[in-house]
């Protein structure tokens, strides 16, 4: 069973953006005024191609084998027994074979590490009364384990938990996988078409 992470702000207003242009592109249609329409037409085709590349494309996905990471222009695929460790800074890094890999999402901001540092703090109480709700064992214990923790840390302890795992099957490690992403390459070939096309328009 596969299981997706990616930056879900980053995800939202990707669509956002599909759902802008695509009112937009009917309305460049149905008022098409020649030039103007067609450089209009190119710049927005031209600044889709790189909300796709990097707003879209990039996710970061559990597989029964092993990690994928599809990053911008490229996609790695790490099987399990192969992850040798994982930190986390900003983003995730996977070391495996003497190389790492950086994944793209998620990554943690420094507002977010900031608020993650003061999620499950206890909550001074000032008075003889409190307004604040009294939290169960239950939900003090999860507060507690996520205390300092961002998206990215959660998912870097996912990955060396698996990891750890396959190495305890005595799972054999198949090879790691780094391809380019044929449909970033082309979409990103097709947004320099499109400005070369606009400058020539105009």
């Amino acid at each position: 069973m596969k299981q997706v992470y990616r930056s879900k702000t980053a995800y939202v207003l990707g669509w956002v953006w599909l759902a802008f242009v695509a009112f937009n592109v009917w309305d460049l249609t149905a008022h098409y005024n020649g030039k103007p329409s067609l450089v209009a037409l190119a710049v927005l085709g031209a600044i889709t191609a790189l909300v796709y590349v990097i707003a879209l494309r990039p996710a970061t996905v559990f597989t029964e084998h092993g990690l994928l990471g599809r990053n911008p222009l490229r996609t790695t695929f790490v099987p399990w027994a192969a992850v040798a460790d994982v930190t986390v800074s900003h983003s995730v890094n996977v070391a495996y074979d003497e190389q790492v890999l950086r994944l793209w999402t998620p990554m943690s901001s420094a507002r977010e590490r900031a608020r993650a540092q003061r999620r499950g703090r206890p909550v001074e109480r000032r008075g003889r009364f409190t307004t604040e709700p009294t939290l169960t064992k239950a939900e003090q214990a999860a507060a507690e384990a996520f205390t300092g923790k961002t998206h990215a840390d959660w998912v870097g302890e996912q990955i060396r938990e698996r990891a750890d795992k396959a190495r305890r099957r005595g799972a054999e490690a198949e090879a790691v996988r780094v391809t380019w992403s044929l449909d970033a390459v082309a979409v990103l070939v097709l947004a320099v078409a499109l400005v070369v096309i606009a400058i020539v328009v105009s």
